[in-house]
């Protein structure tokens, strides 16, 4: 992201809100809103992003649950295979 303070405007951060990219946003607002702590509309513009970024977090970390399962139910069936490769060995 451009550390350029003077690209960080309302504008800036509702195209970042648009594009999905909150945690830009949220770092957008944060900067604005200690230019000018008074307006509301940047602190409820803030919290929203924010928001908006724990759901996000959220979502990626219930996306890896199924796949972690996944993985450990292909374990599983990869160790009962060896096993049964060993006994075939054996015979």
């Amino acid at each position: 992201m451009i550390k350029d303070p003077d690209f960080y405007t309302v504008t800036m951060a509702r195209v970042y809100e648009d594009q999905g990219y909150w945690e830009k946003a949220a770092e957008i607002y944060r900067y604005l809103l200690k230019q000018e702590p008074a307006r509301k509309d940047l602190a409820e513009a803030l919290a929203e992003a924010e928001r908006r970024l724990d759901e996000v977090k959220d979502k990626k970390a219930n996306d890896l649950v199924p796949l972690v399962r996944e993985w450990i139910h292909l374990l599983f069936r990869y160790r009962r295979l060896q096993k049964l490769r060993q006994l075939k060995d054996q015979l």
